[in-house]
């Protein structure tokens, strides 16, 4: 006969082991929706310009391979997924290399360029966010054929849905002058910020219908202070543009808003906003306190307003070290970032899916 101490010991640990193993499984998946700050590779598969499958994009990633992601390595999805115990990258949906065996854990729909509002998704022809809901309905109808019906209903309502989109649709669409804009002609900026919210309301609803119960809204960052942006200030010594930060304040104090509004009418749902805005602006103005020594300009080329094709392994001006800097490429954070920001969001806002 065991001793009584330990009689009483195995009970407990079979019940720590449980209650680690349910831990573990809380969240069963990681899908995403968005642009180019969680695109993995899907706008690979489509015709646009909007594209980073080329070096020296992905430098920094797994056996130096360019993938789709707008970074010399991980975004921030990629790490997300690995915190919360499944695999460390997200994979795109459109990338023909995966099937739904691979999805069943994570998957990006996202699509750089893309924004809430169609006629952002336009300007670039990329994926706009009503057919990415498409995708995740075919997704889901895979994912029923794949695990059955039950196990599949269980992985949607567990799944952390991620959306991170909104920047383009103030710096590609509706501040655009080449071509001009449309929509700031119909609409003042914070009349713009509404109308976008609408969008990104209708689509949490979605979400919602179609099963999904844990759902983060990402909002904006900094977005004066990037590279391109800064470049084009030359009015004022090349720093942020107050302007475009105040936007994405405002903007992002109306998303924290929604999801308060959504977590009481949608029923079951447990909505958060993941704000990146201060953690990026904390890197960029106190960068030795994470170890950045270049905040203005990009890693890539001059760093002053190259991306994407742009941006390519040919410029002699590429810097050797992407971890000195905040910004790979005038419009997208180095993996280093992206790990620092993500963990930010973890810790603040997707803790309690842990």
């Amino acid at each position: 006969m065991a001793p009584l101490h330990i009689s009483f010991l195995l009970p407990t640990l079979l019940l720590v082991l449980l209650l680690v193993t349910k831990v573990a499984a809380k969240v069963p998946a990681v899908i995403v929706f968005g642009d180019s700050s969680v695109d993995a590779g899907n706008n690979n598969q489509i015709p646009t310009v909007a594209r980073s499958n080329f070096e020296p994009y992905g430098r920094d990633f797994t056996g130096g391979k360019p993938t789709g992601r707008f970074s010399n390595g991980r975004i921030p999805t990629d790490f997300i997924s690995k915190a919360f115990g499944l695999k460390p990258t997200v994979p795109a949906y459109l990338d023909p290399s995966y099937n739904i065996s691979d999805f069943a854990t994570g998957v990006t729909f996202a699509s750089a360029g893309t924004g809430y509002d169609t006629a952002t998704s336009d300007v670039l022809s990329v994926i706009p966010l009503w057919k990415q809901l498409d995708y995740y309905k075919e997704y889901q109808t895979k994912l029923r054929a794949y695990q059955g019906g039950n196990e599949a209903n269980e992985t949607i309502n567990e799944a952390l849905h991620l959306m991170s989109l909104g920047t383009n649709d103030f710096l590609e669409n509706y501040y655009s002058t080449f071509p001009p804009s449309g929509r700031s002609s119909q609409y003042t900026t914070s009349q713009y910020q509404d109308f976008l919210i609408g969008i990104a309301a209708n689509f949490v609803k979605e979400l919602h219908k179609l099963g999904a119960r844990k759902i983060s809204v990402g909002g904006l960052p900094p977005m004066g202070c990037l590279p391109l942006e800064r470049t084009n200030n030359i009015m004022d010594g090349n720093d942020c543009i107050s302007n475009y930060n105040d936007v994405a304040l405002e903007f992002n104090n109306k998303l924290n808003h929604l999801t308060v509004s959504l977590n009481k009418e949608l029923p079951g749902s447990k909505l958060v906003f993941s704000n990146p805005y201060f953690i990026f602006l904390h890197m960029i103005r106190r960068p030795s306190f994470h170890g950045f020594e270049v905040t203005s300009v990009a890693c890539c080329a001059t760093g002053m307003f190259e991306m994407g094709y742009a941006c390519n392994r040919n410029n002699m001006f590429t810097c050797t070290d992407a971890s000195k800097y905040i910004f790979w490429d005038s419009f997208h954070p180095t993996e280093k970032a992206n790990q620092i920001v993500s963990d930010y969001m973890i810790k603040h806002a997707l803790a309690q899916f842990l």
